[in-house]
């Protein structure tokens, strides 16, 4: 990871992409001792001049990565509505799994009494070895697309590697809630009525979308997407997938445009969900420019074409998963959008992005796929499948 950004102190990737002043308080020295002091057995005596030497640009948590000794780990702080400490815990049980099977994820750093996560003054925080590789994309904004096709390729088979190895993990998907995506809604037969039973038990999120003019369900663009998903989904098994699979997650060979994954990273928004719902959460990252500067999204069908092969020659799905992928794309982000909107107006306080999440992220991202770009690269899928 790149130790020197070129980025002014306190500022974090906004909502479109810019720059903006970050939500939560940037991880300082004295915190990071604070905090370091439960593994001095594990990392040395050094943990006492601890020093934060980076400072992620990820929006939704407080991270940086934190010099002790000749060591460097990474440091991560959540928000208590945010992470529970059994979230957590399960989400470094399955970084355990996958390590045991080789894949190359960070291991994380024990403390010296037994936890993975430890609870100071109210947040929760997590500590982890440095990544390997090259983090190429470290100052470049999650959804960007990849910088070049082989590096798309060389993605999808390195997620159709953290497939493989997830499979067997066997613990209970992670309950819904602010920033967790889940699969409860595009796996359902009835997908409103799911949505009433989830909004039961998430008030704030029910409020949230009152305020914001979605009161009575989803907008028809995402609940028609939802339910063609849904019949896709319905008959296909259930198993882990990483949820955030895009370029800034991943750390590389190299900085050049062939290089090839090196490591994988931030198994926050992993969950029990269908695998080829993972795949399109994927391609919805990275092969749509969601960001795209002049506000034009576009869709890119060759790195499309490069992940699927590259994950098809690890991983090759099978013809009902294929299948599904046209008509789970459209619809793959729906509920980490009403979980962003939760987070927003729940959690950081922030109605003007609460309601971005609305528009742009939950209604917006489906009806991309409806028409231009988007309707075509559903075509593609189909003409692939074919």
């Amino acid at each position: 990871m790149r130790p020197d950004p070129p980025r002014p102190p306190g500022l974090v990737h906004g909502m479109t992409g810019g720059l903006v002043p970050a939500t939560w308080a940037l991880l300082d020295d004295v915190e990071v001792r604070r905090l370091l002091a439960a593994y001095r057995r594990t990392l040395g005596p050094a943990v006492a001049e601890a020093r934060v030497v980076w400072h992620s640009p990820r929006p939704m948590s407080a991270a940086g990565l934190v010099e002790v000794g000749t060591a460097t780990v990474f440091v991560k702080r959540h928000h208590p509505a945010v992470r529970s400490t059994a979230s957590l815990v399960t989400e470094h049980a399955l970084v355990a799994h996958v390590r045991q099977r080789g894949v190359a994820v960070p291991e994380v750093v024990v403390a010296d009494d037994g936890p993975t996560v430890i609870e100071m003054a109210g947040p929760r925080y997590e500590v982890h070895r440095r990544a390997e590789g090259v983090d190429l994309y470290a100052e470049v904004p999650s959804w960007r697309p990849y910088a070049t096709t082989a590096h798309a390729a060389s993605a999808g088979a390195a997620l159709a590697r953290f497939h493989v190895a997830a499979t067997g993990f066997a613990l209970p998907p992670r309950p819904p809630g602010p920033l967790m995506p889940s699969v409860v809604l595009v796996g359902a037969r009835d997908p409103q009525a799911a949505l009433a039973r989830l909004l039961s038990r998430r008030p704030a999120l029910a409020t949230a979308l009152a305020r914001l003019g979605v009161r009575d369900g989803l907008p028809r663009d995402c609940l028609c997407a939802l339910v063609r998903a849904s019949r896709a989904l319905r008959a296909l098994p259930r198993r882990w997938g990483h949820g955030d699979w895009h370029p800034s997650n991943l750390t590389w060979s190299d900085e050049g445009p062939s290089a090839s994954v090196a490591g994988i990273f931030d198994l926050g928004l992993a969950n029990r969900t269908v695998q080829i719902h993972d795949v399109a959460v994927a391609l919805e990252r990275s092969c749509v420019d969601w960001l795209a500067p002049d506000g034009a999204t576009s869709a890119d069908v060759t790195a499309l074409d490069a992940f699927l092969d590259g994950y098809a020659s690890v991983r090759p799905p099978a013809a009902a998963e294929w299948r599904a992928l046209a008509e789970v794309l459209p619809a793959c982000h729906v509920e980490y959008a009403l979980s962003e909107v939760e987070y927003f107006s729940a959690v950081a306080g922030s109605e003007a992005d609460a309601a971005l999440a609305v528009s742009d992220y939950l209604v917006g991202h489906c009806r991309f796929f409806e028409r231009g770009d988007g309707a075509t690269l559903l075509t593609h899928l189909r003409r692939r499948v074919r």
